[in-house]
């Protein structure tokens, strides 16, 4: 069981770990390893995870925005910038309020039964700087090369090249990237390997 495994690599958490995963596979969810966290599944949607840190360990779920939360407990990880996930934080020695967090759990199960999720952020529209709408309308090639990127990455190049203050900054920078959009490639894909 690759989840007895990570529990086993931290052992002064274990019985609380083992507690939780417990919980959760009451709730009839799957258990799997990814992101190197156990994460427990419905019908292959992603429910919740156990996470283990320095300073505390808990329970995340992925919707866990719809939760209810009325004892106020859930947390956003990255305050601001998470849209969805919460995390339920227990420290070292805390006694885990079983009935709570089953109800929790439970919550965020029938919510993925129902399908339910926290709609996305519709993507910003792309602003192109002068100086690269300029390139892309001189060469066709150029067009349907950057076109052909993902919207990611089209935003990587133009926020780029926009970022910078001067004309010539600017165009120093699109020099360098045409030749990585006609390859196809993203700005920063080399120090993603």
């Amino acid at each position: 069981d690759p989840v007895a495994a990570f529990i086993a690599r931290h052992p002064e958490r274990g019985p609380s770990l083992e507690l939780l995963d417990r919980l959760l596979r009451e709730e009839g969810l799957t258990p799997a390893i990814k992101w190197g966290q156990p994460t427990y599944t419905l019908g292959g949607v992603n429910v919740a995870g156990l996470g283990v840190f320095k300073a505390y360990f808990g329970l995340w779920f992925f919707q866990g925005a719809l939760l209810t939360d009325p004892a106020g407990l859930l947390v956003a990880g990255t305050e601001g910038r998470t849209q969805a996930q919460r995390q339920l934080r227990f420290q070292d020695g805390e006694t885990i309020d079983v009935e709570r967090v089953r109800a929790y759990i439970a919550e965020a199960a029938r919510l993925a039964r129902e399908g339910k999720s926290v709609a996305k952020p519709a993507p910003k529209e792309l602003t192109l700087p002068d100086e690269l709408s300029r390139a892309l309308e001189a060469d066709a090639a150029l067009a349907e090369a950057f076109h052909g990127l993902s919207p990611a990455c089209r935003r990587e190049y133009a926020g780029y090249v926009a970022e910078a203050k001067k004309e010539e900054t600017r165009l120093r920078r699109l020099e360098k990237v045409l030749p990585m959009i006609l390859a196809r490639t993203g700005l920063n894909e080399k120090y993603k390997k």
